[in-house]
């Protein structure tokens, strides 16, 4: 008959590429998961690894039965995680896309402590600013700084993020600075590929103005505009969270136009009609804590 224990095994020794490994990961010894490993074969009549003293490899029938495998493992530790939230404790799988720069400067250290406080959740954070799709590449959320434009997804606010027009003190000595919209228009303009060159929004009181910059350079990663920035390539429109720290330091000048920047927030987004979990809320509810409302970058 075929078992759970052997399924979780089969997968684990898959992902980690070898048994003991795999029996790390388990907390188990390698003995008990090769000994449910056979069990499942012989249940199953069907080899699934190729064996060897060096290295480990699936069979054709292991490759086809990994998938199925995989997702049934998944939708069992979702299942305990759920039985175990009603029980008041946040435990299980869960995975998050977030943008890179964000991530690595204020995402990953304000989750640190959450996670170390919850040590049975198991997340799975991918950094990239490509635009991912939460529900057909199995996301249980995506975190976004500007409008999620998807209908298919339910947004929380997170924190506010105001936005910083900013260029190189080199930059404007040799290119002069800008003092109005329609001078901005002559100059070149370092833009978030993601978002494209209408991307420089401002408020006025007739509504939003867009103004389309000299392509300088267009990048979809955060940390490299902040650098070309500095770099005196060209004016950038950077979130605060990014520019402040270089603004305070003298690197980067801050730029007004007569108008602010058109005001933004941090969403987190979850797929529409998946009920969230209580993992994924109490995590939201952490982050809105930790960045504060304002945010503490835009009180440094």
């Amino acid at each position: 008959m075929l078992k759970m224990d052997g399924i979780t095994a089969f997968v684990a020794v898959a992902e980690a590429g070898s048994i003991s490994e795999a029996a790390r990961r388990l907390r188990l010894s390698k003995s008990v998961v090769s000994e449910r490993l056979s069990e499942m074969e012989k249940a199953l009549g069907a080899t699934l690894l190729h064996r060897t003293t060096r290295k480990l490899t699936l069979t054709e029938d292991g490759t086809a039965f990994l998938e199925r495998a995989t997702r049934i493992a998944q939708e069992v530790r979702e299942a305990a995680a759920d039985l175990a939230e009603r029980r008041g404790t946040l435990m299980g799988p869960l995975r998050i896309a977030a943008p890179v720069t964000f991530g690595r400067m204020h995402l990953g250290p304000a989750l640190y402590p959450f996670l170390a406080d919850h040590p049975e959740i198991e997340l799975t954070l991918d950094l990239d600013d490509r635009r991912v799709d939460a529900a057909s590449d199995g996301y249980d959320a995506i975190i976004r700084h500007g409008l999620i434009a998807d209908s298919r997804l339910i947004a929380w606010k997170l924190a506010r993020s105001r936005r910083l027009l900013v260029a190189s003190p080199d930059y404007l000595s040799r290119h002069g600075k800008p003092a109005s919209l329609s001078d901005l228009e002559d100059h070149r303009g370092i833009f978030y590929t993601n978002r494209g060159v209408a991307d420089w929004r401002f408020q006025s009181p007739d509504g939003a103005v867009v103004i389309r910059g000299k392509l300088a350079l267009g990048v979809n990663n955060g940390d490299v505009l902040h650098d070309a920035a500095i770099s005196g390539l060209g004016i950038a429109l950077l979130p605060a969270f990014i520019a402040g720290p270089s603004v305070r330091e003298g690197r980067l000048v801050e730029i007004d136009v007569g108008y602010r920047p058109e005001p933004e927030f941090i969403f987190m987004a979850h797929p529409e009609g998946r009920n969230p979990s209580a993992k994924l809320r109490a995590i939201a509810d952490h982050l809105k804590k930790a960045f504060g409302d304002p945010p503490y970058w835009e009180l440094e």
